[in-house]
C-alpha cells in the first residue's frame, strides 16, 4: 500500500482538489483507494457529495471501528472523514508525554494492504496533526501554485520535511505539482520553468486554471463526473498515470 501525503503549510494551493481528483482518477484506473482527511473543515466529505456519521476523529478515539468510521464513496475509493472532532485528536496527541507523533500511525495500523492506495489530505499549517501524517507518510506530493510565495513556502516546508525524515527513513518528498497555470500569465509560465529547473523529475506536469475545478465540489462532483473534457480533467488524468506508471 503506498501511502501519499497531499501536504504544504501554505494554503490556498489546490490541495483538497488534487487530494480528491488524484484518489478519484486512481479509483477509475482500478486500484483500491482510501481518502483520508485530516483536516476540521472536513470538506472533502462535501466535495464527494456525501455526509459520513463518523470519521477519522471517531476512529482514532477509539468511538467507532474501522467498518463504521470508513464509508465508500465511489467504485474503488473510500473515505475517512475530517471535521471538527478532530480537535479532540489533537488534544490527545498534545497530552501524549512521549509518542504523540505516531498517534496516527498506531491508529491506522490496521489497514495493513487493504488498499492500493492511502491518499491524505493535510490541513494548512504545521500542525500536530500535519506532523502525524508525515510520521505515517512514505511519499509526499506537495501542490505548488505558481506565485513567489509559494515558492518560499515550498523552500520552508522541505526544511520541516527533513526534521521528520530523521525518524521516518521511508519518507520523501516525491512530487512538486505545480496547480493554477495561466498560461495568459508570463510570471506564472516563468515560476513553472523555475520549478521544473530545480525539481526535475520531481516536477509534475501542471495542472492548468480551469474553472471547472472550483466548480465542481459545489456540486458534490470529482472532475471527472462534472466536466470529463475539461482542461482540469485531462491534467489530473496526466497526473494519475505518472503516479501509477511509478509504481511498476
Amino acid at each position: 500500500m503506498r501511502r501519499l501525503a497531499v501536504s504544504l503549510s501554505k494554503g490556498g494551493v489546490g490541495k483538497s482538489t488534487s487530494a480528491v481528483n488524484l484518489a478519484a482518477g486512481l479509483a477509475r484506473a482500478g486500484a483500491s483507494v482510501l481518502l483520508v482527511d485530516t483536516d476540521t473543515q472536513g470538506q472533502l466529505s462535501s466535495m464527494l457529495g456525501v455526509k459520513p456519521e463518523a470519521g477519522l476523529a471517531e476512529l482514532v478515539l477509539g468511538q467507532r471501528s474501522p467498518e463504521e468510521a470508513i464509508v465508500q464513496v465511489r467504485d474503488g475509493l473510500w473515505l475517512l472523514a475530517g471535521g471538527r472532532a478532530l480537535a479532540g485528536v489533537t488534544a490527545q496527541i498534545t497530552r501524549k508525554e512521549f509518542g504523540g507523533e505516531q498517534t496516527l500511525s498506531e491508529a491506522l495500523a490496521f489497514l495493513d494492504d487493504r488498499y492500493n492506495f492511502l491518499i491524505m489530505d493535510t490541513a494548512p499549517g504545521w500542525s500536530s496533526m500535519t506532523i502525524n501524517v508525515l510520521f505515517y507518510a512514505q511519499e509526499v506530493l506537495a501542490p505548488v501554485s505558481l506565485e513567489v510565495l509559494t515558492l518560499h513556502g515550498l523552500l520552508e516546508f522541505e526544511k520541516s520535511l527533513t526534521s521528520i525524515q530523521r525518524y521516518n527513513k521511508a519518507l520523501a518528498l516525491r512530487y512538486v505539482l505545480p496547480t493554477f497555470l495561466d498560461l495568459r500569465v508570463k510570471k506564472s509560465q516563468e515560476i513553472l520553468q523555475q520549478l521544473q529547473a530545480h525539481y526535475g523529475e520531481k516536477a509534475c506536469s501542471p495542472i492548468r486554471y480551469n474553472v471547472r475545478l472550483s466548480e465542481a465540489p459545489g456540486f458534490g462532483q470529482t472532475i471527472y463526473e462534472y466536466a470529463p473534457g475539461s482542461t482540469g480533467a485531462q491534467d489530473y488524468q496526466r497526473l494519475t498515470e505518472r503516479i501509477l506508471q511509478d509504481g511498476r
